[in-house]
């Protein structure tokens, strides 16, 4: 069984608040090797931790279209996203010393077709290709993990 496809638009961020749980787009970055899932991973830039491809919304382009965007500059990913989402998760972003501002994150799945050597932000990110378990396992967020775990690229068809 295949997940509806529902047409997305271009969206407008005017009027956001600064005290609004923030939404961003994060994109779970994945290819099959002899058959099995591998899924990227990329470090943060602050604390060095393990975590997927998320960025802001842009306006003019669909959720999945920044979740694509930032894979190419977070992780240098020259891929195809699809259009459904396959989850969300939360966490706090830390945006000064000790502020955080609560964010969810619509995750959609990006099928890597090969990473670039030169990418915007090679030279701040680290990059890992692992298992879903693995991946699941390394990351902190607990809805992200469990996203991961139950990925399945065969619902994309």
């Amino acid at each position: 069984m295949t997940a509806p496809l529902i047409k997305q638009l271009p969206i407008s961020v005017n009027g956001a608040r600064k005290t609004d749980v923030r939404t961003q787009f994060a994109a779970l970055c994945w290819r099959l090797i002899d058959g099995k899932v591998q899924v990227l991973l990329i470090t943060s830039r602050g604390s060095g931790r393990w975590i997927v491809p998320k960025g802001w919304p842009v306006d003019g382009h669909t959720p999945g279209e920044a979740a694509l965007t930032e894979a190419w500059e977070e992780a240098g990913v020259v891929g195809k996203v699809d259009a459904r989402p396959i989850g969300l998760f939360s966490y706090n972003k830390a945006i000064a010393d000790e502020d955080e501002l609560p964010c969810v994150a619509m995750v959609y799945p990006v099928r890597v077709k090969s990473l670039a050597k030169t990418y915007p932000e090679a030279l701040e990110r680290k990059r890992r290709w692992v298992s879903r378990k693995k991946a699941a396992q390394l990351v902190e967020e607990p809805e992200l993990a469990q996203i991961i775990k139950g990925f399945d690229p065969r619902i994309l068809r």
